[in-house]
């Protein structure tokens, strides 16, 4: 059970490995642009690519739906980026219903664990494949794990790659272990540990805030680049800042203005709450990606000139 992208690596790796896959269910298809045409989720094509029945329920609940299931006779059901399944959903399987998740859980739990990794600028994530239950969203007993390290040049769309690849890399070999009985859990215990939670992001985490930290806007920027983008305003226009370094060292300039051009290393010295944000990439509205020179020659930039904080 999987939609976007993420799922199609393991999809295909637990196909490969020899595991019979009985079907792939996947969210129903969308019409897209004007012309209104269907297109299917990556699962989708995966799954029809590699000769496999796909369900597409509208909801989980759906009676026909849980007959379809329950006539299948799967042994497991193993899900990757998909919906929370229902009560009645989870109870068909012999052997339960497992996830992957992209974080070292307890750590992370929600929908975006990659995007909040990296806007804490942790060194560190990973893989957890655990049991679903009925309880709090990712907090069934823990059957594996593996950990990942983040480097510096790692942004939201590597660093989804990587996991993507490492995901499907280690779970088949999880789901021979549970047909073999060959495992052992262990329980999310949050009473002791400090925990980070990962809720869905929404637009307001897109917007930048010259008056932060440059750490804090450098961990944003990774952990929205390339997509969808943390952005300023400039000239009055959404200026999407895609890659950045940055410098502690202090400065007496209001947030948000340019006070170096640094031709040399290609770069936007651009004032911080605490710090100096080095850009060395920027996509302005409506325009591809360019480097920091290309932007320096295109808009005429010069010291003095100020980015206002996303609005």
């Amino acid at each position: 059970m999987g939609t976007p992208d993420f799922a199609v690596d393991s999809l295909q790796a637990i196909h490969r490995s020899g595991i019979e896959i009985k079907a792939v269910v996947t969210q129903p298809d969308k019409q897209r642009g004007r012309g209104k045409k269907v297109s299917f989720t990556p699962v989708k094509q995966t799954a029809l690519d590699l000769g496999l029945p796909v369900l597409q329920p509208e909801k989980m609940r759906d009676n026909d739906f849980i007959g379809q299931l329950k006539e299948l006779n799967a042994d497991l059901y193993v899900v990757v980026a998909f919906r929370i399944l229902p009560k009645k959903v989870l109870e068909i399987p012999p052997l339960g219903s497992i996830n992957l998740h992209a974080s070292l859980l307890p750590n992370y739990r929600g929908a975006a664990p990659i995007n909040h990794a990296l806007f804490n600028g942790d060194k560190k994530t990973g893989l957890t494949v655990f049991f679903l239950n009925n309880d709090q969203v990712d907090s069934g007993n823990i059957i594996a794990q593996k950990e990942i390290i983040i480097e510096e040049r790692d942004n939201f769309g590597i660093l989804y790659d990587k996991l993507k690849v490492e995901g499907s890399n280690f779970l088949p070999a999880v789901i021979k272990n549970i047909f073999n009985a060959d495992y052992q859990t262990t329980s999310q215990d949050i009473s002791t540990a400090v925990t980070i939670d990962a809720p869905k992001i929404f637009p307001e985490h897109f917007k930048i805030n010259w008056n932060h930290s440059a750490e804090s806007i450098h961990n944003q920027v990774r952990g929205l680049a390339p997509k969808p983008g943390a952005f300023c305003l400039f000239n009055d226009k959404r200026l999407k800042i895609i890659e950045t370094s940055f410098d502690i060292s202090e400065n007496s300039h209001t947030p948000g203005t340019v006070i170096e051009i640094d031709r040399k290393n290609n770069l936007i010295n651009v004032a911080t709450g605490q710090g100096v944000l080095k850009i060395h990439k920027v996509q302005p509205e409506g325009k591809s990606v360019i480097d920091s020179a290309s932007f320096i020659n295109g808009y005429s930039l010069s010291v003095g000139m100020f980015f206002r904080s996303g609005e």
